[in-house]
């Protein structure tokens, strides 16, 4: 109940009850309600805190109205409950529903021996989206889903390597936690309530932002306004990226590029994984094996006169048989144990590396929090860099453990999930300073504001159908929560079974992601697989390089407005629910639908919106097809189902094999006109 309201302030609300104050503020984009007592370190997760409004407050017998910005916030006394409203429109209440002995069957917020828990209220059959990278469903309606990064070692389960405690509603309403701490969702969950959404936040501090855009474009508009945007990528990002788990030599790396360009596969960037260019059992220093690598720019100056740019693999751990090791640990520049006070020396779990990956050495962790840490770490990155690298993969960042601690004060709980953010900032910092083609990554593990800092990549899935159709949803889920820019393993990681129809329609897919990249263990080159498919692969990376145009136009709009690149449909054509249900397909920008072939055989089935066109065209066939209900297609080997909504044009480039054959950079050649 509450016992009081008073204000702080004229644009700030205190109000005091049984289980704590919480402090209320309104804004033109929805309120933020704070409770408990902050604690833990200052990481920049928000880039922008909106202007509070001047508040009114109003009390009326057993309920008080706060009021300002075009919200008002409307608190029951006894028991406490809330309603938000903008306009005359609710945005979001306490739940509805109810218990034989008491009103609320959960409680509208308590402070628990976890942390604090909040409860909304779902309408019947309203779905919810958000909440990061996750593989099934985009709808976590039903869900127990918890915001806390893990090395998920795939794409089958719960757990994902990209979180954000951000949700959202196509009915209206957007929920975001700023928070450094795990957080977990019960989304409609049955065991919780069915008619709820219950979030837990693990701290003694919940600083929640209820959202009230009107649409899932503008909700995301207003949480990328808080938390960043994306900054556009260099040009050369928009081409491929080859890759595999790893080249074993100098030898295997060149003759690899030199096949690329003899076959005339179309490729910007060549990748050099973590044992390729470490001793596995002294990395991470920013050293060549100096038995593979001797003289590493001999190798660096032959890709690049081959047309290459240049990605290395790194992670934020040092060997403890790297000397570098104790010298940080000396400076205090390592993650320390929360018991001895000592420097951490983390063990891996080597069961997941199996006979293909070498385990890795016990470590340190690199402590970010620690300001000369993160320069030292920074500033290592520019001999890369003048040696003429031009991409990190900036892999791991899930090691973070509860019986750790770091230099600003925070135990391993707290630092766990913003621990990536912190990585992924200072390796693209690096890159900002000192990489002359244009700061570009890739991040694994990657948390609240993580999108500032491109791009994200989805991790290790399994090598088959369902690795492919989860990494897909993937991507789609994390564009629905901010991450705008995202790629996936062509082909799967682990498992890998040569299956040359999967790899096939796996890159045609990603031919229209925002990134696209070739890996796993073994080779992914198109060849590998055979003729028949070397020839669909190289079809569609020649597609992708003439959409090079259209794909920087719909990623500049990505970094003005936050919304990603490849839109999963409640985002494209919000006013047609019936295209919701369909997760597998997407819209890339405006005005192309991809419908990915997710099964042997070239069968699928999609769904063309009639709120975007009452007719659309097959790309670039020039079918013609009604809109507004769904279509059942059998795709040759060598075609994407890609549709155009009538009358519209689509941008396209020359045809070139890499970047560098555009001297004035990306241009549009002609246009592609769906008639």
């Amino acid at each position: 109940m509450i016992s009081n309201v008073v204000s702080i302030d004229t644009r700030h609300v205190g109000v005091a009850t049984d289980a704590g104050e919480i402090t209320i503020s309104l804004f033109d984009i929805g309120a933020r309600l704070q409770f408990g007592v902050r604690e833990f370190g200052e990481y920049g997760i928000l880039k922008h805190t909106p202007e509070a409004a001047p508040l009114t407050v109003k009390k009326h017998g057993d309920r008080t109205l706060i009021c300002g910005a075009g919200h008002t916030l409307v608190l029951m006394h006894e028991p406490f409950a809330f309603q938000l409203l903008k306009g005359d429109r609710v945005v979001q209440q306490t739940p509805t529903d109810g218990h034989f002995v008491r009103k609320h069957r959960l409680p509208p917020f308590a402070k628990t021996p976890e942390g604090w828990f909040i409860s909304l209220e779902l309408g019947s059959s309203e779905p919810v989206y958000g909440l990061g990278e996750k593989w099934g469903r985009l709808d976590k309606r039903g869900q127990l889903v918890r915001s806390f990064n893990h090395d998920a070692l795939g794409v089958n389960a719960e757990i994902s390597y990209k979180n954000t405690p951000f949700a959202w509603s196509p009915n209206g309403w957007g929920c975001f936690v700023h928070t450094p701490s795990p957080v977990t969702h019960g989304v409609g969950f049955p065991h919780w309530s069915q008619r709820a959404y219950g979030v837990l936040v693990e701290d003694t501090h919940a600083d929640v932002f209820l959202l009230s855009g009107d649409t899932g474009s503008a909700l995301i508009s207003d949480y990328t306004h808080l938390t960043g945007r994306a900054p556009l990528p260099p040009e050369w990002s928009l081409g491929l990226i080859l890759s595999k788990a790893y080249y074993k030599d100098a030898d295997e790396l060149l003759e690899t590029a030199r096949a690329v360009r003899k076959n005339k596969m179309p490729c910007d960037t060549i990748t050099l994984d973590g044992r390729a260019w470490q001793d596995t059992d002294t990395r991470f220093a920013f050293e060549w094996d100096p038995t593979r690598y001797p003289d590493p720019s001999v190798v660096i100056d032959e890709l690049k006169a081959l047309k290459f740019k240049v990605c290395v693999w790194e992670y934020p751990l040092v060997s403890v048989k790297n000397p570098l090791f104790q010298e940080m640990s000396d400076k205090g520049w390592l993650i320390k144990n929360t018991h001895t006070g000592e420097t951490y020396r983390y063990q891996w779990d080597t069961s997941p590396f199996g006979k293909v990956l070498t385990p890795l050495p016990e470590s340190g962790i690199v402590d970010f929090t620690h300001p000369d840490a993160y320069a030292f770490w920074r500033d290592c990155h520019k001999p890369l860099f003048d040696l003429g690298i031009d991409m990190i993969k900036a892999d791991f960042g899930e090691q973070i453990e509860p019986d750790m601690m770091a230099y600003n004060g925070d135990s391993g709980a707290t630092l766990h999930n913003v621990y990536s953010l912190l990585y992924n900032r200072c390796v693209y910092e690096a890159a900002e300073r000192y990489c002359e083609s244009g700061a570009f990554l890739f991040t694994r593990a990657s948390w609240t504001g993580s999108q500032c800092y491109p791009a994200q990549w989805g991790g290790d899935p399994q090598a088959d159908w369902g690795g492919l159709s989860g990494s897909l949803r993937g991507g789609l889920a994390a564009g629905l929560s901010g991450f705008p820019f995202y790629a996936t393993d062509i082909g799967g990681f682990y498992a890998d079974q040569r299956d040359a129809e999967l790899y096939v329609r796996w890159a045609q897919a990603a031919v229209f992601s925002a990134h696209i990249r070739l890996h796993g263990i073994g080779p992914r080159e198109p060849w590998s697989y055979g003729p028949e498919a070397e020839q669909a692969v190289n079809k569609a990376l020649a597609l992708r390089y003439q959409l090079l145009p259209y794909l920087h136009q719909v990623m500049t709009t990505s970094t003005e407005t936050g919304l990603p690149a490849q839109r999963a449909m409640v985002l494209a054509c919000p006013a047609e629910r019936a295209a919701w249900a369909f997760d597998d397909q997407f819209m890339l920008g405006d005005d192309m639908l991809v419908a990915p072939c997710l099964t042997p055989g070239g069968t699928l089935e999609c769904y063309l919106p009639s709120s975007i066109a009452s007719e659309w065209v097959q790309f670039p066939s020039g079918k013609r097809f009604t809109g507004g209900r769904s279509h059942r297609l059998t795709v040759p080997l060598d075609e994407i189902a890609v549709f155009v909504p009538l009358h519209r044009s689509i941008p396209l480039g020359p045809a070139i094999e890499c970047t560098e054959e555009l001297p004035n950079g990306i241009t549009t050649e002609s246009y592609w006109r769906a008639e």
